[in-house]
């Protein structure tokens, strides 16, 4: 009891201390203990705070524990390590490589000078096809939304194997399906961010959640999820959205597992580790489970009637959603990165009247496809579509239609000298980040000026649930019956939605795969 007096009053001291004499918030008392920061030209980062236990052992496929109480002040000024996953693309990607399943922790930026100050906070979740990722890559960097008044939050989450594997084991053990993990643990992220943020000058009431790809995906999620009811207020979504029926065989266009499928994939995977029950899968080590589970995306989140209660259209169409002002979007050339050049017109219709049932037709109708160059330029906006761009219409008509909250929606095409064709799969992170270069080289005045503005619409955002403002151009709320986005390209500004007739068509598919799935119930 002493002892513990002792590292208590040791602890107040140096929370009572040193954020005075430094005129910054440095210092933090934390769920689990104090944490300290570093204090760079007037803003202070907090990396590596533990929100959850490690998921080690016999934590390993459950939900995210509460974090286990440190004493002293822990200097919060490194990264912790990425969760388990291939680190081959990263590693070409120039990012850190330094993996681990005790990997569920958090990172703050905030250039608060005391904890009253309520700025918004952002809480950051990072794509990655949900088999990789981390919050480490520069690109992430919070420093620039802090020095313009944000507090930023970004959030490590299971990936894989480890984030989204279901068994019937792991189901009947937690009672509530399985599957989920990786977005449990940004929920715990999140009741993190409640119960701590003003800490670091924030306002827990003002939590804009923002990511894009899978962390885009994650987004629409939570916002569909009970489970994440009263967490944030806000919600902005890059290239995400997942409104779909869940997937029970193989159809295009769907990626959300149903548990059944998830459950039968999953055991599979087990059987490649020659393991008969749960006990000797969770001694089975990281490194051969990484192995044993392959490529990329294997492993999504799964349908498990819990976190996920079911098809997000449906959830929409009852109601039953987080309802909260909306800013979503996609880019031009999304597909560029997954579709090979090189598609023939044959191979284009094979592909559409092999996967899209009676819509084959419509959709072949609003995708020019007569010559090799029209097909392979059909063969990435489809994918441009029905991975991204329909999910992102289709949520922000039924927010319009059944929500209270306003929904505004870009389209980023801003084009380079390395796209040509469009903006490519995340090439709008840096410019809302401000972090531009890397890659892409110095930047010119133009991607300054648009980083600028994009910044300022997502901080508007943030700030009152509206992208809008002084000496901006002016942002339309998306409506069903006027669907103008914002285009962020060399003259940005308010504009008619490109590629509806695209959307419409798809539209009637993913209307028809809705209809095959309740005959099935």
């Amino acid at each position: 009891m002493k002892g513990h007096l002792i590292r208590t009053l040791v602890v107040a001291a140096a929370l009572g201390v040193s954020q005075p004499a430094l005129s910054q918030v440095q210092t933090a008392r934390v769920t689990g203990g104090a944490v300290e920061g570093v204090v760079k030209d007037g803003v202070a980062s907090f990396k590596g705070i533990p929100f959850a236990a490690p998921p080690l052992g016999e934590l390993r496929w459950k939900a995210p524990q509460p974090v286990k109480p440190w004493t002293g002040v822990k200097k919060a000024d490194s990264f912790a390590p990425g969760c388990m996953q291939d680190t081959s693309m990263a590693a070409k990607m120039g990012m850190p490589t330094d993996i681990s399943e005790d990997c569920l922790y958090l990172n703050v930026w905030t250039a608060a000078k005391r904890r009253d100050e309520k700025r918004p906070v952002m809480v950051w979740i990072y794509g990655g096809a949900f088999a990789g990722g981390m919050t480490s890559a520069p690109l992430y960097d919070g420093t620039r939304f802090a020095r313009r008044g944000v507090v930023l939050v970004s959030v490590a989450y299971r990936v894989g194997p480890f984030g989204f594997l279901a068994l019937a084991d792991l189901s009947k053990e937690s009672g509530r399906g399985s599957g989920t993990y990786g977005l449990q643990d940004q929920i715990a992220g999140l009741r993190w961010v409640r119960d701590n943020i003003a800490q670091f000058g924030g306002d827990p009431s003002r939590v804009t959640i923002f990511g894009e790809s899978a962390g885009g995906i994650s987004v629409s999620m939570l916002a569909a999820s009970p489970a994440a009811k009263g967490l944030f207020h806000r919600a902005i979504s890059e290239s995400g959205g997942s409104f779909a029926p869940p997937k029970i065989a193989n159809e295009a266009g769907q990626n959300v597992l149903s548990l059944r499928m998830a459950e039968v994939m999953g055991q599979s995977l087990l059987n490649r580790f020659g393991v008969e029950d749960l006990e000797s899968a969770r001694k089975v080590t990281a490194d051969q489970i990484l192995k044993a589970a392959g490529g990329m995306g294997l492993f999504w989140p799964v349908a498990d009637g819990d976190v996920l209660p079911g098809d997000q259209y449906e959830l929409y169409q009852a109601g039953k959603f987080n309802d909260t002002p909306i800013l979503i979007g996609t880019n031009s050339d999304e597909g560029a990165m997954f579709v090979r050049p090189g598609v023939t017109p044959a191979a284009f219709e094979r592909q559409i009247r092999t996967g899209y049932g009676p819509a084959a037709d419509a959709i072949l109708a609003a995708y020019p496809h007569a010559t090799d160059a029209e097909a392979s330029k059909s063969a990435k906006d489809i994918f441009r579509e029905s991975a991204f761009a329909w999910h992102t219409w289709a949520w922000a008509t039924l927010e319009a239609q059944k929500g209270k909250g306003k929904a505004f929606v870009y389209y980023f095409d801003h084009r380079t000298p390395l796209s040509p064709d469009g903006a490519s799969h995340g090439a709008e992170i840096a410019y809302v980040f401000g972090n531009l270069g890397g890659f892409g080289g110095a930047p010119t005045e133009a991607d300054v000026a648009l980083s600028d503005l994009m910044s300022a619409c997502w901080i508007n955002f943030a700030t009152k649930g509206d992208p809008n403002g002084p000496g901006l151009p002016s942002w339309p709320v998306f409506t069903p019956g006027e669907q103008r986005v914002m285009v962020f390209d060399g003259t940005p500004g308010a504009r008619a939605l490109p590629n509806q007739d695209k959307l419409k068509a798809l539209d009637g598919y993913y209307a028809w795969r809705r209809e095959e799935a309740r005959k099935r119930r």
